[in-house]
């Protein structure tokens, strides 16, 4: 469409660089306008070698090349002026034979310059009136038949796999669970943080059911005016109750499933109304057992509690951060097509990405790759995945920071504190590398992480953990007699595990076993407009001394064990002024 747009306008400028050429420009700069005298009198001397007439034009061409033009009454012949022609060449063209078609451009070319402009508005005015009909019309694509993904390109999930695999199962046999009287689920709810394959596993549910799959995003429902998302939402259950059986898929249902009733925007705005319509097609009157919806979130528990009762969404797939058998499976797959060499271990590479999820580690195998080819490398090696990591884990490394002096050494003696204390804790994880090269946001990092996957802590790492966090600022209250802001985060992950023990975990003797974490609150955008505490002021006097008491007594323990290993903090500090890096094995050297 685009391509004829471009000819038409082609066209259309041509005929007028052709009109410009034949109207204003002249064809001869050495044309004279003259008298049929001065020609009679140039043909008598014998100067003229031809002339040329065309009706009551005449052209008369010299010898030496000069034309000279004059004009006769139509009727009149030359002879009649005294012209003698008998020695001079003569032509006569007709006039109306080569302007003919200029002529009849002249007429037809604003008629269809106004028809074509006439047609351009009647177009646009329609493509606007159509686009108002299909104002509410769903914008969900359908995929037939696709097989780009399968459940053998998701790694891990084997529950959650086994979930969808049976609602596969139901739509290609369903004769095989009717017969035992089994029902298929209306609707499955994939649940979990970003980034661990709830998208993906939709995919690979496309690519394996073999019906019609209709995919869209939450957010698409919803529009400024209301009723318009109720009515795409109806459009899209019709399109796929004429498909099915089929599969229906949206993307972020919390863009519209969030908790009904909040008292933002009343009870009958846009969301809600969508919302509405949502629950009614799934389990109403008229619903259809061939239809499912699976549906992903973020966040499900700002959901409304009518979305996720049985009839509705009747299964909901927790999807978590993978373990490590599940973190080699996807590192396998993310690094197939990828050229490594031989030595490089994905067993070692899955047990030191705890806590990576799903995307996490495929932008660890694609940051690897690019690594290598900013070093000009032809494979991939283990400093690559290393340098992966580190970015990926603690951000770019921003060797170009220009710090003083004093600050290098503040600095050397902050992480060297960190590094001390996590050491000769027990229940703190293994330090792994300390650097005072900048990281992101920080000026020096102090790097910590599990020898294997932990789902319970105990109150003693957590308080081991604490003494671990503030051990940087209190080796800047002891070596230099004064404190910097170089410990602010450290402090809010400190207080935030201490609350989190006061408040959810009961490890407060002085609270007890109450659980203090509940709140009721109000969701505006998935972050809490408002929070009201459930218990009295009193109580919340405690639980602040109880924090502080924690952080006091951590404080305690880490000003302990510095002064007690005074020459290990000192030489791992000097050796980080030194080298700016150290590896675990260096630093465990150092600290033997």
């Amino acid at each position: 469409m685009k391509s004829n747009k471009n000819i038409i306008y082609f066209i259309i400028g041509l005929i007028f660089i052709m009109l410009f050429y034949q109207y204003f420009l002249p064809f001869d700069t050495k044309i004279k306008s003259t008298t049929l005298s001065e020609v009679a009198t140039q043909i008598k001397e014998g100067k003229v070698e031809k002339i040329q007439v065309e009706g009551s034009k005449i052209i008369a061409e010299l010898k030496d090349g000069t034309k000279l033009e004059t004009y006769k009454e139509s009727s009149a012949n030359l002879s009649d002026y005294g012209i003698d022609i008998n020695n001079v060449a003569v032509s006569v063209n007709d006039p109306n034979k080569g302007a003919l078609w200029l002529n009849l451009l002249s007429i037809f070319l604003p008629v269809i310059l106004i028809g074509f402009f006439l047609f351009m508005i009647l177009k646009s005015s329609q493509g606007a009136n159509m686009r108002a009909m299909s104002f509410g019309k769903s914008t969900a694509r359908l995929f037939r038949g696709v097989k780009k993904v399968t459940f053998k390109d998701v790694a891990g999930a084997k529950e959650s796999k086994e979930e969808l695999i049976e609602v596969v199962q139901f739509l290609k046999n369903p004769e095989k669970f009717k017969a035992i009287g089994a029902e298929i689920p209306k609707g499955v709810l994939l649940a979990g943080p970003p980034g661990t394959g709830k998208t993906l596993l939709a995919k690979a549910v496309a690519g394996e059911a073999g019906v019609p799959f209709f995919s869209i995003s939450a957010s698409e429902f919803v529009e400024m005016f209301v009723g318009v998302g109720a009515a795409r939402v109806r459009d899209l259950f019709l399109k796929a109750k004429k498909n099915a059986p089929a599969i229906l898929f949206i993307d972020e249902l919390d863009a519209v499933g969030r908790q009904r009733g909040t008292g933002l925007g009343g009870s009958h705005d846009e969301r809600e109304q969508t919302l509405n319509q949502i629950l009614v097609e799934m389990d109403g009157f008229e619903t259809d057992e061939k239809v499912i919806v699976i549906a992903s979130t973020n966040r499900p528990d700002v959901l409304d509690p009518a979305l996720l009762r049985p009839g509705r969404f009747d299964r909901r797939v927790m999807m978590g951060l993978p373990d490590k058998n599940d973190r080699l499976e996807i590192l396998k797959i993310h690094t197939q097509n990828k050229k490594m060499k031989k030595n490089i271990n994905l067993d070692h590479i899955a047990a030191v990405t705890i806590g990576f999820s799903g995307a996490d580690l495929r932008n660890l195998a694609n940051e690897a790759a690019i690594c290598a080819a900013r070093n000009n490398k032809t494979t991939i090696d283990n400093l690559d995945f290393n340098h992966a990591i580190e970015k990926i884990a603690l951000g770019p490394e921003r060797k170009s920071r220009v710090i003083t002096e004093k600050e290098r050494k503040i600095t050397a003696y902050h992480e060297a504190g960190h590094a001390v204390v996590s050491h000769y804790l027990e229940n703190t994880d293994d330090v792994h590398k300390i650097s005072i090269i900048s990281r992101g946001m920080a000026m020096g990092y102090t790097w910590t992480r599990p020898i294997e996957d932990k789902y319970l802590h105990s109150e003693e790492k957590f308080k081991d953990e604490i003494c671990a966090l503030l051990a940087g600022r209190v080796t800047e209250e002891m070596v230099f007699k004064s404190v910097s802001t170089g410990a602010s985060n450290d402090l809010r992950e400190a207080t935030k595990i201490a609350k989190n023990m006061v408040t959810i975990y009961g490890m407060s003797e002085k609270i007890g076993l109450v659980s203090l974490g509940e709140r009721d609150e109000m969701v505006f955008l998935g972050r809490e407009l408002a929070e009201h505490k459930i218990h009295s002021e009193k109580v919340a006097g405690i639980v602040d001394a109880e924090i502080s008491r924690i952080i006091s007594d951590a404080k305690k323990r880490s000003l302990l064990i510095l002064k007690k290993n005074l020459k290990s903090l000192k030489k791992v500090a000097e050796a980080l002024l030194k080298h700016e890096t150290l590896e675990g094995s260096e630093f465990a050297k150092l600290v033997s």
